[in-house]
């Protein structure tokens, strides 16, 4: 089965099953595993490249109220390359493709393939998006497999967090810098099954607009910060060059050290199977242990205190 990938978590999820000799096409985000970017690319951003992250939120709101895409398919290459099946989903625009944005041109090509959407909101939604993938592509034992291992860690991540004595702290995660939104989706149950308390989020909800106001209120233990599409280096460089405001010296994850940058691209904004060790990595930041064990560039405690406030 030739299958054309929408949107970068079901290139992981395809080749995690062991259907990525099946993958034909694919996004220009797609790059893991690594042999996902030598693949054709289907699908690309309209966005111009080099904007910060204040910019890009005013080309994503202009582009909404506008009633446009962030993104364009190939739509030459993609009848050349002639898909049985085409993933993608119905979760967020600014992330990736959405399927009624692409349906109807798919019906028109000669051979129109399936279209398969994804949308989860949770973990478990994460894990039974894997098994239809599996369904549909006929890895529907190795998906099972997947998701099997997949619940088992998150169980022993659950299983070590119910051990902890004492309160939970008070965890923000923050899914965007300039402006602040907090991590929505999946985010806020990865923080309770870790050992927090999500705060300024609810399990299952849309990431939302905050304002430092909201922040200093909520006088967050522990910061967690992993804006969407970016990966550590380029998240140390963002909050390095982000203002404070006045007040920030005195938040508790200030005060105590406990302010961490993540790969978010990597193991938070995507779902797919990579979220468990995103969840893994919250474990040990809120445990504040077994940070040794866990991916290299996945995860890095900020000097929160020398940077510059207004």
């Amino acid at each position: 089965m030739k299958i054309a990938s929408f949107l970068p978590s079901a290139t992981e999820i395809l080749f995690a099953i062991g259907a990525g000799e099946d993958v034909c096409g694919v996004t220009f985000e797609c790059d893991y595993p690594a042999e996902a970017r030598g693949l054709p690319v289907v699908v690309r951003s309209a966005m111009q490249a080099g904007l910060t992250p204040a910019q890009i939120d005013a080309v994503v709101r202009e582009t909404a109220r506008a009633g446009g895409s962030l993104y364009f398919v190939e739509w030459e290459r993609l009848q050349a390359l002639a898909p049985e099946l085409v993933v993608a989903q119905d979760l967020c625009r600014v992330c990736a493709i959405d399927t009624p944005s692409v349906a109807r041109t798919l019906g028109e090509l000669g051979r129109p393939p399936r279209v398969m959407s994804l949308e989860p909101h949770g973990l478990e939604d994460v894990f039974a998006d894997i098994e239809r993938v599996g369904e549909a592509v006929g890895r529907a034992e190795a998906a099972r497999t997947l998701t099997g291992s997949l619940r088992a860690r998150v169980e022993r991540v659950r299983a070590a967090a119910a051990q902890d004595v004492g309160l939970r702290p008070r965890v923000l995660c923050l899914e965007w810098l300039e402006p602040l939104y907090q991590g929505g989706h999946w985010v806020p149950e990865m923080v309770e099954i870790a050992g927090g308390e999500a705060v300024l989020a609810e399990a299952g909800g849309k990431s939302v607009r905050l304002e430092w106001e909201q922040v200093l209120a909520a006088d967050p233990e522990v910061l967690v910060v992993m804006p969407c599409g970016y990966y550590l280096r380029e998240t140390v460089e963002q909050f390095a060059a982000m203002r404070r405001p006045e007040g920030w010296d005195r938040l508790a994850a200030v005060r105590a050290g406990r302010v961490y940058a993540v790969a978010g691209s990597a193991y938070f904004s995507r779902p797919g199977p990579r979220l468990v060790e995103g969840l893994e990595v919250l474990r040990a930041i809120i445990a504040g242990e077994g940070f040794e064990g866990l991916p290299a560039e996945s995860v890095v405690r900020v000097d929160a205190r020398s940077v510059s406030t207004y």
